[in-house]
């Protein structure tokens, strides 16, 4: 579970608000100023919720005498037709709030959603799920924050904190050796990861020691063939099972002993959770 929410969370409702809001909300000026209002969001089907800071700071944002009161918190299972939250205050702040509430709403509890399904297909299995660097621009870290809602493991945050040696990266270093050994040598006390394509490939990695081996795209077969070698040389490295991961598969790879799944699905595939804002008019 999340331990607090990304540091840039203020900088992303800021941004969310200003490209919806612009010079005014224009429609939201036709209601009285001092008009009150209440209402409940619901959610329409099962989900795991996600984005309430998000939405706290929205409607702090635009008026701090707007009270919400949640039935649920991040990271928690909501059933269809359940109140999420309950809402009261100045009509304008809270009409003006409610699209960009829901839409970080709807996001991060799809992304959470989604994760959990993931997590669950493995339970029993010492297998992680991990995100990937497949997200939406400018909202990473909210939708990585989402993935540890719904029980998985964030993969590296960016370029800057895990070495990923890839396909390429191997090219200009001429071998699985040398670009692990510049990688050592130019980004010291930081994790170092390769991605192989064979068990060849493996065979190479293994032998210069990296922190972590891609397995991309490999059958089951090879997985255990590759989970099998890393224990004979001593679990050199930690694998992670990678490529197009679908849920009704990720059970069967978790079972080669793979110590990690990335799925790039879970925030690349975003389906989102059907949300309704429901309004009182003339109550405080």
């Amino acid at each position: 579970m999340p331990t607090s929410p990304p540091a840039d969370l203020d900088a992303q409702v800021d941004a969310a608000l200003r490209e919806d809001i612009g010079s005014g909300d224009v429609t939201a000026a036709l209601v009285p100023a001092a008009q009150q209002v209440r209402g409940r969001l619901v959610t329409r089907e099962d989900a795991i919720l996600c984005g309430r800071p998000w939405a706290e700071a929205i409607f702090t944002r635009l008026d701090p005498q707007v009270r919400m009161t949640w039935r649920a918190a991040d990271g928690e299972p909501v059933t269809a037709g359940a109140v999420v939250f309950e809402i009261a205050g100045p009509a304008r702040a809270i009409l003006t709030g409610e699209r960009t509430a829901l839409n970080f709403l709807q996001l991060l509890s799809a992304t959470a959603t989604v994760t959990r399904r993931f997590v669950d297909a493995v339970a029993g299995t010492e297998c992680r799920i991990l995100d990937t660097r497949k997200t939406l621009p400018g909202l990473r870290s909210a939708q990585k924050y989402a993935v540890r809602c719904g029980g998985g493991d964030n993969h590296r945050m960016g370029l800057y904190d895990r070495v990923l040696i890839k396909e390429n990266h191997i090219a200009a270093a001429g071998s699985i050796a040398g670009a692990i050994a510049t990688a050592r040598r130019t980004a010291p006390g930081i994790a170092v990861e390769v991605e192989v394509e064979s068990l060849a490939e493996l065979e190479q990695a293994l032998a210069a020691a990296p922190d972590i081996i891609m397995l991309d795209d490999f059958s089951l077969e090879d997985m255990r063939a590759a989970v099998a070698r890393n224990r004979a040389a001593g679990r050199r490295a930690r694998l992670e099972a990678s490529g197009s991961v679908a849920l009704e598969a990720v059970r069967a790879i978790a079972e080669t002993g793979v110590d990690y799944v990335s799925v790039g699905s879970l925030t690349k595939h975003v389906h989102a959770i059907d949300l309704s804002m429901r309004l009182e008019f003339g109550a405080g």
